[in-house]
């Protein structure tokens, strides 16, 4: 998405979900010589009853929805492997 960022990832036992972020803010920013991130984020946590390839497809398929492209391997930042 242009204006934000759909991320699945699976945390290890010890790693904080805020320092994850605010190292690849940081590491984003850093590559491109400015800021370019909002402060803070929002995160949902999958629950154990949820099916993580749906999940999945749906967070690959906003471009579709949001009208940026008519197929989903259009949009260049659409690769997951749980699909």
């Amino acid at each position: 998405m242009p204006d934000h960022l759909h991320w699945l990832m699976q945390l290890g036992e010890e790693v904080d979900l805020g320092r994850c972020v605010q190292g690849v803010k940081s590491l984003v920013s850093r590559e491109l010589g400015q800021p370019i991130w909002q402060p803070g984020f929002h995160d949902r946590a999958m629950r154990k009853d949820e099916d993580l390839q749906a999940l999945a497809r749906y967070i690959v398929t906003n471009p579709l929805r949001a009208g940026l492209v008519k197929r989903v391997g259009d949009y260049p930042h659409w690769d997951a492997m749980w699909l």
